[in-house]
């Protein structure tokens, strides 16, 4: 009896060790969707050492794609070409058509999150402007790169990885836009370009980084934080933005061109003013005048950082850099006019 049982255990064994294992079936990777709108990280050259003299938006998205097939190990995704053009030729007209399509992709339940490729001379214009106009807890994403993809250690393509696994990541919900370039995660609230050519160009000097990539796998630093004060507009069913111009600040700056801007149908002017924004004496009067006649004037700094504070002359920009003051001043005078909401809205 002990013998037949030892025999029919062994045979149990040798049957169970003989049958294929199943494996469990891979969960559902997050749903991503990529919307490309141009730039060097689609851009391309007859050589394969330039960086500075190539054809941007050469690429489409689905070539994009195709270049990194390591995409498919961190999400499902899918592409949508927006625009395919060098960041300094994105204009409004193609931020509100960005906006508007990436709320109605993120209020889909399979989509985890988006990512979007972009120019980097007007990156963080975007990215600020998304930032404040997507009303979703999901993760954007907006990525770029310094060498178009035919270069040499092209840095697109790891970029491009990494910005998708970042939108597919639950640590990256309620973190609002984020810019992902040189293994760095920024806020695209705070993030700048710093400098014209080199990979290490995005930055937020005074606020630092939110986190950064370790063996292509997110690493923060914080736990998620809105920046204080932020703003948030409704742009579903708005189809222009007031126009806002820029003036830079130098010695000699006369207020003719102040003047001529408004001419032209400014509804609102930013300086670029020199040190804590400050106004020559030889345009103070326009700038008064603007003010009375309804034109906010909004004194932001050249100097690419600091707080620029409230003074008697014109609205003070406070945190935001000359370019993202005017993406603010667009969106507030697409909301109001009155002049102390505005105010309110910057110091």
């Amino acid at each position: 009896m002990k013998i037949a049982t030892r025999v029919i255990a062994v045979i149990t064994v040798a049957v169970l060790t003989a049958m294929p294992v199943l494996a469990a079936e891979p969960a559902d990777k997050p749903g991503v969707t990529i919307f490309a709108t141009g730039g060097t990280i689609a851009g391309s050259s007859k050589s394969n050492t330039d960086t500075t003299n190539y054809t941007s938006g050469d690429i489409g998205v689905q070539q994009l794609l195709d270049a990194v097939p390591e995409l498919e190990d961190v999400a499902t995704v899918t592409g949508e070409q927006i625009a395919n053009t060098g960041s300094s030729n994105i204009d409004q007209a193609i931020l509100l058509k960005l906006s508007k399509a990436i709320n109605k992709q993120l209020a889909t339940p399979d989509t985890h999150g988006v990512v979007v490729t972009h120019g980097t001379d007007t990156l963080e214009e975007t990215g600020f402007f998304l930032d404040l106009t997507v009303d979703s807890d999901k993760p954007v994403v907006m990525v770029g790169a310094m060498r178009p993809a035919t270069a040499i250690s092209a840095d697109g393509p790891f970029n491009l990885l990494e910005a998708v696994t970042l939108a597919a990541s639950d640590k990256a919900m309620g973190r609002g836009a984020m810019i992902v370039i040189n293994d760095r995660i920024g806020s695209a609230f705070y993030t700048t370009k710093t400098n014209a050519i080199m990979l290490d160009t995005f930055k937020a000097i005074e606020q630092g980084y939110l986190g950064a990539f370790v063996s292509s796998q997110p690493h923060f630093y914080y736990e998620p934080a809105e920046p204080t004060n932020k703003p948030s507009f409704d742009i579903s069913n708005i189809d222009s933005l007031p126009k806002v111009d820029i003036l830079y600040g130098y010695q000699d700056a006369e207020s003719s061109l102040l003047t001529a801007a408004i001419d032209n149908g400014a509804k609102g002017i930013v300086l670029a003013s020199t040190g804590n924004g400050s106004v020559p004496k030889r345009m103070e009067e326009a700038v008064k005048k603007a003010m009375a006649d309804g034109i906010p004037v909004i004194r932001s700094t050249r100097t690419g950082n600091g707080i620029v504070s409230p003074k008697e002359m014109g609205i003070g920009s406070g945190v935001y850099n000359p370019q993202k003051a005017r993406i603010l001043l667009m969106l507030v005078l697409s909301q109001t006019d009155d002049m102390e909401k505005i105010r309110g809205y910057f110091e």
